[in-house]
Formats: C-alpha cells, sequence, structure tokens
C-alpha cells in the first residue's frame, strides 16, 4: 500500500517547486517560507498520524488536537496535509485536490485529520512575514548592503527571525561574532577568507584578473559543479534548498525500509529542524549584518565605499586584496536569463549551512548514527542526481547543463560539510559563514561560529527535546524571540527597533565593525505595515 507521508511529502515539494515556477503562484517563496510551510504540512500529517494510532508513548502528540481520530492513517494524513497545504499555497488548491482520488473523504478518519491541520495552522497564524518593511542599512564598513550587480535587490526577510517563536527548539540558539574585518593585517583570518573566496568564488569571465597565488588557487572545475550542485537558490523549475533536502533524505527512508509511521517521525523532524533553522539563521543574519563577499572585496580599501576615509596623506594605491570590479561566479539562475545574483540578506551565517546541518544531523540522530560527530553509512550504495545537474535544467545562457550522478563516502556527515563549502564557490560566502578552520585546515566546531555549528546545535536540541520519538512544541514563554512581534494586522512602528540592535550583535563595538567609524543608518524607502497571514 502507498506510503501516505511520502506520498504527500512528493506533493509539498511539488508546491514548492511551482511556486517558485509559475509567476501567478508565487506563494511561501525563499528558504525561509518554504521552511515554515514544510514544518506546517509535515507536523499536521504527523499529529493526524499519532492521533489515530492514539499510543502517546510512541507518538507523542505536538499539539494534542481534541477529535475522533477514526482508524485511517492515511486519510487523516490526507487531511491533515490538503488542508495545510491549500491554505498555505490557495493558487495550487486544483492540484491539491486531483491527489485525493486515492483517499477517503467521507471517511471520518479525513475529517480528523481536517481539524488537525486547522489547528495547525491556527498556532502559525501570527508569524512575521518575508517583505522587508522599515529595515534600515548601515554604510558601515562590514555591514550588509544590496549586491551592487542587482542593485534593486531589496532585502529578505530582516524581521522574521526576530519575530517569530521556535517550532520546537528549546533554546534561542546564538553564535559568536564573525571574524572582525581588518584591512592591513594579511594573515587575519578575515583576510584569509576574503583572499580565498575572491579566487575560488569569482565570475569565470574575470579568472584572468587573478595574480600569483590567487590565480593558482582559483576555482576547480569540480568546485565549480560542486557550487551549482547544492544551489537550488529559490530557481525557476526547482525551488529551494529545503526542497533538495527532503529530495536527499527521501532517498534514506526508501533504504532504510522505513515505515509510514516511522516516516511520519522522520519528516516532522526533519522539516520542524529547518524551520527553526530559518528562523535562527535569519535572526542571526539581521543581527550580526555582516557584509557579503561582492561588497566586502570591491570595498576592501578604506578608500571605497560610503564610510570611505578622506583622509590628507591617502595615496591612490588600492590594496593588494581588494578588487573594486570583482564580482562572484554567483547563485546561479536556473531556467532564466536573468544574471546570477549574490542572495539580498547578510552572509553570516550561512543559510544553506544551517539548513543542510540541521536536516542532516537530525537524519543521523533518528537512525542512532554510532558518531555523533563523524562519518556515518546512511547513503552506502545510494547516489543523488540534483536538479541543478539533472540533464535538462539550462543555466542563464540557455545552455543545457550535463547530467551528473553524485556519492558521499561519509555519508550524511560528509554532505554537512560539502553543502556549506558550496557556497564560497559560488562566491556568495565567507568560509565563516559556514565554519571555522583549525590548525590543520579541517572545520573547527568546538568554536561557536557558523551555520555548521548552528544547525547541529538545531537538530541536537529539538531531538533531545523530543526524547528521540518526535518534535515536541516549542514551550510556551521558551526561547522567545529578541523582538517584539506587533499584534495581527497592526502597523509596524515608523522607526521600528532594528534587528541588528536586538542582542547588540552588529553593535557591541559601539557601532564599529573591524574598527571601522560607525555610521547612521540609511533609512529605506520601503512601506510600513507588516502584513500577517
Amino acid at each position: 500500500m502507498m506510503d501516505s507521508i511520502l506520498f504527500w511529502n512528493a506533493v509539498a515539494l511539488e508546491a514548492d517547486r511551482v511556486a517558485h515556477t509559475d509567476p501567478a503562484k508565487r506563494e511561501q517563496n525563499g528558504p525561509i517560507l518554504s521552511s515554515r510551510a514544510l514544518a506546517i504540512v509535515h507536523l499536521a500529517m504527523y499529529d493526524a498520524y499519532a492521533g489515530v494510532e492514539n499510543d502517546p508513548a510512541k507518538f507523542p502528540p505536538y499539539l494534542g488536537v481534541v477529535g475522533v481520530p477514526g482508524t485511517s492513517h492515511r486519510d487523516a494524513v490526507a487531511g491533515a496535509a490538503f488542508t495545510t497545504l491549500s491554505a498555505l499555497y490557495r493558487t495550487q488548491r486544483d492540484y491539491f485536490e486531483a491527489q485525493l482520488s486515492g483517499f477517503d473523504k467521507a471517511n471520518l478518519s479525513f475529517d480528523f485529520g481536517v481539524v488537525v491541520g486547522n489547528t495547525m495552522l491556527d498556532q502559525r497564524k501570527n508569524d512575521p512575514d518575508a517583505r522587508d518593511c522599515g529595515y534600515m542599512v548601515s554604510p558601515a564598513r562590514g555591514r550588509h548592503r544590496p549586491d551592487p550587480d542587482n542593485p534593486r535587490q531589496g532585502f529578505y526577510a530582516p524581521f522574521y527571525g526576530a519575530q517569530s517563536l521556535g517550532f520546537a527548539i528549546t533554546t534561542r540558539w546564538a553564535l559568536d561574532q564573525p571574524p572582525p574585518v581588518s584591512f592591513d593585517k594579511p594573515k587575519s583570518e578575515y583576510e584569509t577568507a576574503l583572499r580565498q573566496v575572491k579566487a575560488r568564488g569569482i565570475m569565470p569571465e574575470l579568472m584572468a584578473t587573478l595574480r600569483g597565488n590567487s590565480f593558482d588557487d582559483r576555482r576547480t572545475p569540480e568546485q565549480s559543479n560542486v557550487g551549482i550542485f547544492w544551489a537550488y537558490d529559490g530557481a525557476v523549475g526547482l525551488g529551494t534548498p529545503p526542497r533538495l533536502y527532503n529530495q536527499i533524505i527521501r532517498r534514506v527512508a526508501v533504504k532504510q525500509a522505513n515505515s509510514e509511521g516511522d516516516n511520519a517521525r522522520l519528516f516532522a523532524f526533519v522539516n520542524t529542524a529547518m524551520a527553526d533553522a530559518g528562523i535562527l539563521a535569519w535572526e542571526q543574519k539581521y543581527c550580526h549584518d555582516f557584509w557579503r563577499p561582492v561588497v566586502g572585496i570591491r570595498e576592501h580599501d578604506e578608500s571605497f565605499g560610503p564610510a570611505a576615509r578622506d583622509a590628507e596623506d591617502a595615496v591612490n594605491n588600492v590594496d593588494n586584496d581588494a578588487d573594486p570590479f570583482w564580482l562572484p561566479f554567483g547563485a546561479p539562475s536556473t531556467n532564466t536569463t536573468n544574471k546570477n545574483f549574490t542572495p539580498n540578506f547578510p552572509a553570516y551565517p550561512s543559510g544553506h549551512a544551517t539548513f543542510g546541518a540541521a536536516a542532516f544531523q537530525i537524519t543521523r540522530l533518528f537512525y542512532e548514527v554510532k558518531d555523533n560527530r563523524g562519518p556515518d553509512d546512511l547513503f552506502d550504495g545510494l547516489s543523488f542526481v540534483s536538479d541543478e545537474l539533472n540533464g535538462g535544467n539550462r543555466d542563464n545562457r540557455g545552455t543545457v547543463r550535463p547530467r551528473h550522478v553524485r556519492k558521499w563516502k561519509g555519508g550524511l556527515w560528509d554532505m554537512i560539510f560539502e553543502n556549506a563549502r558550496s557556497r564560497i564557490f559560488l562566491g556568495v560566502h565567507w568560509i565563516f559563514d559556514a565554519f571555522t578552520l583549525d590548525k590543520d585546515g579541517k572545520p573547527d566546531l568546538g568554536r561557536n561560529v557558523g551555520g555548521v555549528v548552528l544547525g547541529l546545535n538545531i537538530a541536537e536540541d529539538i531531538f533531545a527535546s523530543g526524547a528521540g520519538r518526535a518534535p515536541k512544541k516549542t514551550p510556551d514563554g521558551a526561547a522567545s524571540p529578541p523582538l517584539t512581534t506587533p499584534a495581527p494586522n497592526t502597523p509596524m512602528p515608523t522607526t521600528p527597533a532594528q534587528p541588528s540592535s536586538a542582542k547588540d550583535c552588529a553593535g557591541s563595538r559601539g557601532g564599529q565593525v573591524g574598527g571601522a567609524v560607525a555610521a547612521e543608518p540609511i533609512q529605506q524607502p520601503y512601506p510600513s505595515g507588516l502584513s500577517r497571514r
């Protein structure tokens, strides 16, 4: 018999793909709204399944919906999935209705699933959206500003993380500051990272401008392949990274011969971890407010940028590590003719690194891998074809990319780090956005820096809180967001508190980043008012 969890998981992933492909069906766009939607759907499916199972010791309910669950797991799951998907992706309702042909809508269990779905939606009805209402940028050195090659890109979800309640976290996990921006310390951690991404993340057309060691350290074809393979930057025909990670974990679930109940638990864990990863990564992003390589490299010399020095003794001799005309390989604009781009939110920490570490680590915990922080065999005998390199999708010049079959010797553990590194090869992240390196050049997970550490902490927190059985709702009053969320349908303040001031992340040195002089924020002409669902 068909596994209802895998069936509706596939439907949800298709909804994400369509929402990023069809201009008339753009809903739940971008990684944080995608991860939020997938968590709502999978938690509702889990609770519907758990209600029918009626064994709290094995399937503890997330919300504990009161109702008559009946006896059909699959119809309860269908009712929950259909209800949540139809509310989240209203323009795709006809598609969801077509998927009900194999289920019994007249069954009492389906009605129970509908109740569960509506209850889950009500739980998250006051979540903030992803618009940039009231957000201000700072011209200070080291602070995030739009991609100069896409200057009208705006800002994605600056208030979402700092105003969102967690789904299952018990702690509001935060990171230490990234390495400070430095301009005259060639061996500093920051300048080492700058030289790395400058060489490995550069636009192909500009590679000939690299000189000396930078040219020798330029991106290899394999690194280009890795960068594209893991991208899924809200791309036409592909959707977002949470869809990619679900695709991979489906392969593991099938290999492990999961029961339907196993899948209800696993995919609830995975998608809840990614939803909380989205919340906390975006909270940290806009709190630390760290610039992307495309701005940092172009403005590395202190004579460039809105906070440039105007010293009497200045000479026109640009720092060798600066390149005012540098551009990245870029997040790929798959299946369009648009330019590649740098994502429209701050660099630190990497969302890819956080999502991937949270999803893969909670899967590893679910299967009780022997080494909690080492290689696993969950992908032995398996391979994966990314939609970015499936032999059909095209780059932004119209060229069909080849089909590439990829394997990982160390399983999901290796995926965590390859996925995180991939963003350096696209030139859109610094290495410390993912993790720092020890003296041997290996990831240093002992430092509280980067998205991998954040994602691991989130996964381990959620799994432990749920006692390894299923996600447990974030306790009331615990892990509260740092910024107050306005009541539903009320406008944002004219001058809202900015995320960078919530925990003093970007202002802990008097508004300075790496010793640079602080500057007043620039008010952007965005409309006031934060819409609610």
